[in-house]
């Protein structure tokens, strides 16, 4: 076991390798919990959400979901975030932990908008099937075909339980989250599991998500950092009008450019550097590791970390230097492993 924003989550089931490969080639299956979730209601919810985002919240329809970003006035990242529309109300999937300090926040802006948010961090488990025979398992749990569109969402039966699933990568490959109330969920990870999914920890998730050069809020990106740092410009729609924030992010697309960037880098050797260890080109301190993982796929150390922006181009060599320990590595693009 080791902790995960402030959870007790398992490392490992006892085959580090076995999980990965469940991952990359089959079904893994991950309790991913302690995501933060909220409930909005009222009739002005998504004409509110769409006034704060980054994303197109008001064209959303019911069974539909976004991903998206809530900025300050400056356009730092306060909170990475996904939007369900249900027909009486919109879902929020939050980083773990944050779910109160979002909503205080979110809550300070509304003046006379019918709209009333709710924690609901207590009232869903969240279990993961992640990997290329995802669809397949449930699929099979549900008696249909289970056909969603990248954050389209839909209501099934599986092993005698209801069960809200999302169509939501964790890793690059397809992947679902599956929201169901806390006593539901041993029936639901039983029944994933007689289907043939593989239990899997937080360590081969962290490697694959790394390898898929997917971020996490809280390692990769938070609030000291401006979006277009962070290369998700996925989770901006430039035609939706005002948000908060918006100045910054439309400044940096159509009449500047970012100073730093998240970036990958390859290393050399076999040591896997600390988060925090610092990017050094030219003698000169240029950014900082964020998340770092030895890849089986390519048998090497890789970070994701932020670059300075005369190394952006794919194949620019820096030296990590952790501690007394100096690698040197090379700029990649991302992701570094394609989905299989």
């Amino acid at each position: 076991m080791e902790e995960m924003w402030g959870w007790l989550v398992p490392a490992q089931y006892g085959d580090p390798d076995a999980e990965y490969r469940a991952m990359r080639e089959g079904a893994g299956l991950i309790d991913r919990s302690m995501i933060g979730k909220a409930s909005v209601t009222g009739r002005d919810r998504a004409a509110f959400l769409h006034g704060m985002l980054t994303n197109d919240i008001k064209g959303l329809r019911p069974g539909q979901g976004c991903a998206a970003a809530f900025l300050d006035a400056h356009g730092k990242v306060m909170a990475l975030l996904h939007v369900y529309a249900l027909e009486d109300r919109l879902l929020l999937e939050l980083p773990a932990g944050l779910t109160e300090k979002t909503l205080q926040t979110i809550d300070r802006f509304l003046i006379a908008e019918k709209a009333h948010f709710e924690g609901a961090d207590d009232a869903f488990a969240v279990l993961a099937v992640q990997g290329p025979g995802a669809r397949a398992v449930l699929s099979t749990l549900a008696g249909t075909a289970v056909e969603l569109a990248p954050h389209e969402h839909a209501a099934l039966v599986i092993g005698g339980v209801s069960v809200r699933v999302s169509q939501r990568s964790e890793a690059g490959a397809p992947g679902f989250h599956c929201w169901v109330e806390p006593d539901g969920a041993a029936a639901l990870w039983r029944a994933a599991r007689g289907a043939g999914a593989v239990p899997v920890g937080a360590r081969a998730l962290d490697v694959r998500r790394v390898e898929a050069g997917v971020p996490w809020y809280g390692h990769d990106v938070d609030e000291t950092m401006i979006l277009p740092e962070t290369g998700l410009e996925a989770l901006v729609s430039y035609t939706k009008g005002c948000y908060i924030g918006q100045e910054v992010v439309a400044r940096v697309k159509y009449r500047g450019h970012v100073n730093r960037a998240l970036s990958g880098l390859v290393l050399e050797g076999e040591h896997v550097p600390a988060s925090g260890a610092r990017v050094v080109a030219d003698g000169k301190e240029g950014g900082r590791i964020t998340s770092a993982v030895r890849s089986p796929a390519l048998g090497a150390p890789i970070a994701l970390g932020y670059v300075r922006r005369e190394h952006f181009e794919p194949g620019s060599p820096v030296m990590v230097e952790d501690g007394e320990r100096l690698s040197a590595a090379r700029v990649v693009a991302l992701p570094f492993v394609k989905p299989s």
